[in-house]
């Protein structure tokens, strides 16, 4: 060996180490600079999406209120109905990767099954979502809100060059972003990485997407004001000696979650063998058309109702006809493959079940509507840990959009029993049970 050759080796085994520390710090500073960069593009996209998404929500209510005595308007409804169905269709049939949530083709890119055109996806979703839940579906934001800011991630990635690793990273910075500008809750888009994407915890996920979250969340709050997402008041605390009632609560959650993923299942199963293709359309739209005429409550992601069922007093037949009738619609939307989440929908479900168990418990207690509000929020944390099975984000995520953070306590234990009730019954989480059929069909058709 060469005198020049072993010079070169000593300094190689001297120097690599600390050269490649270096490297990884530069690499985390330089990634909080594009988290910050991805979560302000992804943090406007996203805006401009919740924006468009409400806006057409009350178009669609005044028209609904205005048919009721004019005949022009319902003609007006039918025909921009019939308008928003032909547009999503044809925009799920040319951009596949934008029907449903979104999420699980986010989790598949980030594990190398899916591989998405960015800018085809942003703008099919986009445009598709806005038509299929201001059409009246029961979707969510949620799920095109975190496949938009992660296709944001991957765009951003592609134009300026960056290596796979550092694309990974970037995608989910954006998926961050995109849950904290979609429900103005920050803390709830790291947490979700962490938890439901990556499941692991490292410091360069943390901190870029902690970056990329808080600023998302600072163009949302420019835009939609720093009030929380729901308007829920809780006066009172429940007794300790009756949280027999949140440990019961949290059992009920957690096995209707598995109910709920399993009519998923069976909801895709029968759109999926829908022949001629154009009956995924026409069910739909017909379903629309009746709800708006006999029950015009369950249409939409039914955001108002988780306050309409906080207030309490509804009335058990109320409550037990509302949740039917939106769980039935909800699942019915999802499976029909229209762009649009499920975050939403079974948090308004969750909502609903929270306060028909305080309308049928409260007088065997002896309360009244003291707790309503309280059950609600439970309700919801539950469902969500039963259905997602990532608990932590449920918790913070229904504490940042309630804007309550004094009943951590109960939250993390109906949580908790009702993650472990959905886990006995063999229930499987719900995003992986949708990235394993998306995968099932992709194969079939290969």
């Amino acid at each position: 060996m060469s005198r020049k050759t072993e010079r070169m080796r000593k300094n190689n085994s001297a120097d690599g180490m600390p050269r490649y520390l270096r490297v990884l710090g530069n690499l985390k500073y330089r990634l909080i600079v594009e988290g910050i960069g991805v979560g302000l593009l992804a943090g406007i996209l996203v805006s401009a999406f919740r924006l468009s998404l409400t806006k057409v929500d009350e178009i669609r209510n005044v028209l609904l209120e205005g048919a009721q005595t004019k005949i022009s308007l319902i003609v007006w409804c039918v025909l921009l109905l019939f308008f928003f169905t032909v547009c999503v269709s044809f925009v799920v049939t040319r951009e596949p990767l934008c029907t449903g949530s979104g999420i699980p083709q986010v989790k598949g890119e980030l594990e190398g099954k899916i591989k998405a055109n960015w800018l085809g996806v942003i703008i099919a979703k986009f445009f598709g979502g806005i038509m299929a839940v201001g059409g009246g579906l029961s979707l969510g934001r949620e799920g095109p809100s975190i496949q938009l800011g992660a296709m944001v991630g991957k765009g951003f990635s592609r134009l300026s060059g960056r290596l796979r690793k550092e694309e990974r990273l970037l995608i989910t910075c954006g998926a961050g972003a995109g849950l904290a500008a979609a429900f103005s809750a920050p803390l709830a888009g790291v947490v979700f990485t962490l938890e439901e994407l990556h499941k692991t915890f490292t410091a360069e996920v943390l901190l870029s997407t902690m970056a990329s979250a808080i600023t998302a969340d600072w163009v949302a709050s420019y835009i939609f004001g720093l009030r929380p997402v729901f308007s829920l008041t809780i006066s009172n605390s429940l007794p300790l000696s009756h949280y027999w009632m949140v440990l019961i609560l949290g059992v009920i959650m957690g096995a209707f979650g598995v109910l709920y993923n399993k009519c998923i299942s069976l909801s895709q199963d029968f759109f999926g063998m829908l022949k001629p293709v154009w009956l995924k359309a026409v069910l739909p739209f017909i379903a629309i058309v009746v709800l708006a005429v006999f029950y015009p409550k369950a249409l939409g992601s039914g955001h108002d109702l988780v306050a309409f069922a906080g207030e309490g007093g509804t009335g058990v037949k109320v409550l037990i006809v509302l949740l039917a009738i939106k769980f039935v619609f909800s699942i019915f939307s999802f499976g029909t493959g229209a762009p649009g989440g499920i975050f939403l929908p079974l948090l308004v479900l969750g909502a609903v079940t929270g306060g028909l168990f305080t309308e049928i418990v409260s007088p065997l207690v002896g309360y009244t509507n003291t707790y309503s509000a309280y059950f609600v929020i439970l309700g919801m944390a539950g469902y969500f840990a039963a259905i997602v099975r990532a608990p932590i984000t449920g918790i913070i995520l229904i504490s940042e959009m309630t804007g309550i953070f004094s009943n951590l306590l109960p939250l993390a234990i109906v949580s908790l029993v009702a993650h472990i009730t959905a886990e006995i019954m063999g229930g499987v989480p719900i995003y992986d049970q949708l990235l394993d059929r998306m995968m099932y069909v992709k194969r079939k058709n290969e």
